[in-house]
């Protein structure tokens, strides 16, 4: 369970044509880094990312804005290798939570047969 992300918007700025990451970002991704060493399984194989978003408030977000800036903090606190790795990435909305809440399930890929007949 980790706290709410800020959007891709308020996660990046761009100085000098170049993208870094802000203030904001930087922060949460220390944020997650620490709140995440007891959990600490660096994946190195294929996985599939769950989250469940709680946004802080009933206003109108886009649940894909919130990927980039979680993943980016995931990986920067260990628990992936890289982003690359995901295969399945699922994002629901959940109740609203005060101040907003992530509630993240890292685990192994296991491929589904959902698509077979479309292969």
């Amino acid at each position: 369970v980790l706290p709410w992300p800020p959007t891709v918007n308020g996660y990046y700025r761009v100085v000098r044509g170049r993208p870094i990451i802000s203030k904001k970002g930087r922060e949460y991704r220390k944020t997650i880094a620490a709140l995440v060493p007891l959990l600490k399984a660096t994946h190195t194989g294929r996985i599939s990312v769950r989250i469940l978003a709680q946004p802080p408030d009933r206003r109108k977000r886009d649940l894909d804005n919130l990927g980039k800036s979680l993943l980016d903090a995931l990986t920067h606190a260990g628990v992936m290798v890289d982003d690359s790795l995901i295969d399945r990435f699922v994002i629901e909305r959940g109740p609203v939570a005060p101040g907003g809440r992530v509630v993240v399930l890292v685990d192994s890929y296991v491929p589904s047969r959902d698509f077979e007949a479309y292969l």
